[in-house]
């Protein structure tokens, strides 16, 4: 039996669903000691590896492999998770974005730089994870930490109407596992998005390689902000973890 599984992790559901799914797969796995290496969010996809019998000893050595990404940023607005899973905290209608200035605010985002941590995240303050703090809606000074951006690539933009805009995110939002506030988020985006049926957003696609712990969807709400207008992740895929990319 193999000790490493590259795992296609799914749009909605936890890295810790993705190992049960692998579990009620085969029976094979069913007393098999495992865990997974490498953390992906809720509303991310792709590589993830899975770790098998005496290999789960090994778990430090794959948390800091480099990985790769290909994300697409919705400009227009802004939420408290940076994604789509998140309440929206500011928007605007852009008649037009351009694509001169997207890829030249890219050099900001690339070699070595402290990032914040998004509220939402796991990181531990204080005894408490960051998104408690956001749950309980307390202040808290958000801490960073130093990341390496080895490639950051514009792949391409593209338009999206309000109402396949509002379609898409209500149907991916409704695979998601777990509580995170969807029922509540659902109704946002449906209130934001009412009347703008016919409007255009645009969408920009992107391909990344960066160092382990990077938050790509703290990327896309810092090239908003270098942007002048709010941005969040729309879609992240997990390409590569290390030289890990073939799926099992």
């Amino acid at each position: 039996m193999k000790s490493i599984l590259i795992l296609n992790k799914r749009e909605g559901e936890t890295p810790l669903a993705a190992l049960l799914r692998l579990r009620a797969k085969s029976k094979k796995y069913e007393n098999i000691k495992m865990t997974y290496a490498g953390r992906l969010d809720p509303m991310a996809s792709g590589v993830l590896l899975a770790l098998l019998g005496e290999e789960v000893s090994n778990k430090e050595k794959y948390l800091v492999l480099d990985k790769e990404y290909e994300f697409e940023v919705l400009f227009g607005f802004a939420t408290d998770t940076y994604d789509i899973l998140g309440k929206i905290v500011s928007s605007k209608v852009l008649t037009n974005i351009g694509t001169k200035d997207i890829t030249k605010n890219l050099k900001y985002f690339r070699g070595r730089f402290r990032q914040t941590y998004p509220l939402y995240s796991s990181k531990t303050v204080k005894g408490k994870q960051l998104w408690e703090y956001g749950r309980d809606e307390k202040a808290v000074e958000l801490p960073t930490r130093e990341v390496t951006i080895k490639k950051l690539k514009f792949l391409g933009i593209k338009r999206a109407s309000g109402q396949k805009l509002l379609s898409d995110i209500i149907k991916r939002i409704g695979k998601v596992d777990g509580d995170f506030r969807q029922k509540e988020i659902s109704s946002i985006w449906r209130k934001k998005l009412a009347g703008k049926e016919s409007v255009n957003f645009y969408i920009a696609g992107f391909a990344i390689r960066s160092s382990s712990g990077t938050y790509v969807r703290a990327i896309a709400h810092a090239l908003g902000e270098r942007l002048g207008i709010p941005a969040l992740a729309y879609r992240i895929k997990r390409t590569k973890v290390g030289f890990f990319a073939k799926i099992s």
